[in-house]
């Protein structure tokens, strides 16, 4: 979703259906992100206008925590983790499987399509379950570089209606 698809609106129902006390930030956060994605440049600005919050402090709040991303995140969001016993049990092949499969150079988190995002994380908390990934909520264990590539293979096809 581009920065114009963003609609001040929106982010006003979200926040009105939460509410505009500081307190309160934290959901709108989530919320706003929930419907974007991420959390667009402009959303952060309304959101600290609209509840009475310096946008520097909404800023300093949305990158304090990891669970927010202030870049634009793919429809399917990818963890893999990289944790010790995953590492030990192969993560990193799959993680290359993963990128090769979506076709993503060095630093690139996103699929071209805007499909897919990944990320490696230090822990899922699946150990004995790994390799582990987890494509939005789903858990996928003991994962090869042949079964992620059948795993997005799958998504694609219920992407295109197949």
């Amino acid at each position: 979703m581009s920065s114009t698809e963003i609609s001040m609106e929106k982010i006003d129902s979200i926040i009105d259906s939460i509410g505009t006390e500081a307190t309160y930030l934290i959901p709108v956060l989530q919320r706003v992100q929930e419907e974007y994605n991420y959390l667009p440049k402009e959303a952060l600005v309304r959101i600290g206008v609209k509840m009475g919050i310096s946008p520097a402090t909404v800023y300093g709040v949305a990158t304090f925590y990891s669970l927010f991303s202030l870049d634009p995140k793919g429809k399917y969001q990818i963890k893999c983790c990289d944790g010790t016993a995953c590492h030990v049990r192969g993560s990193m092949p799959v993680l290359n499987a993963l990128k090769a499969k979506l076709k993503l150079e060095d630093g690139q988190k996103n699929s071209a399509d805007g499909l897919f995002s990944i990320e490696t994380v230090s822990c899922l908390g699946a150990c004995g379950l790994a390799p582990v990934i987890v494509i939005n909520d789903k858990v996928y264990p003991k994962m090869t570089p042949d079964a992620v590539k059948i795993a997005i293979d799958e998504i694609i096809k219920r992407e295109k209606g197949e």
